[in-house]
């Protein structure tokens, strides 16, 4: 009988969503170093045995949470503004969209991005790689509307991502949209330089 039709394929793919998801949400208030098989389990319903059957170690767990997270940010903030102009149009988007992700709170202690950065910027091996990759992919996409805005990709770049990583951290430690507010306003102004 094969894996597609008894089933064990598909619980597990859905395993590996929930338990991801879970860990991604866990990282941006503990941190990926907080990751365990015990408190995946209990958050999740799902047996530790269970979820030591879809990931070999905690590492895979880790990693598939930075995967999951950029699953999100992708659906959450770039598809729905991809169609918009690029260049300056496509940059005020992105950084509205992401203003509106971060205010729902998608993830409960901000912006994946932002606090995985933060925790392995000092780190080396595989999960600091991918967060390395996954931040870097971000700056990629910002600087390449900046770009064709006429500014200078890297510097606008940096701009916009400190603003908004400025905002969300704040936004957080003080329990205030205005800190969204005053991000995504610098953020916009610099993209109105640009013009």
């Amino acid at each position: 009988m094969s894996t597609t039709t008894d089933g064990r394929r598909a619980r597990g793919d859905a395993t590996r969503r929930k338990v991801a998801r879970e860990a991604a949400d866990v990282a941006t208030l503990h941190g990926l170093d907080s990751l365990s098989v015990g408190g995946l389990a209990a958050a999740t319903g799902v047996s530790k045995s269970g979820i030591l059957t879809v990931f070999a170690n905690r590492e895979a767990i880790q990693l598939a949470a930075i995967a999951e997270a950029r699953r999100v940010v992708i659906a959450e903030v770039v598809a729905p503004v991809w169609s918009t102009e690029p260049g300056a149009p496509r940059l005020r988007a992105l950084v509205e969209s992401w203003a509106a992700y971060a205010r729902r709170r998608v993830f409960p202690g901000g912006c994946f991005l932002v606090t995985s950065s933060s925790e392995f910027g000092a780190q080396e091996g595989p999960i600091a790689d991918a967060v390395r990759a996954l931040k870097q992919e971000w700056l990629d996409l910002l600087a390449v509307d900046a770009v064709a805005a006429g500014g200078d990709g890297r510097t606008v770049a940096f701009q916009l991502d400190a603003f908004l990583a400025a905002g969300i951290t704040r936004s957080v430690l003080f329990d205030s949209e205005a800190e969204l507010d005053l991000a995504l306003a610098c953020a916009l102004a610099a993209i109105a330089a640009l013009a």
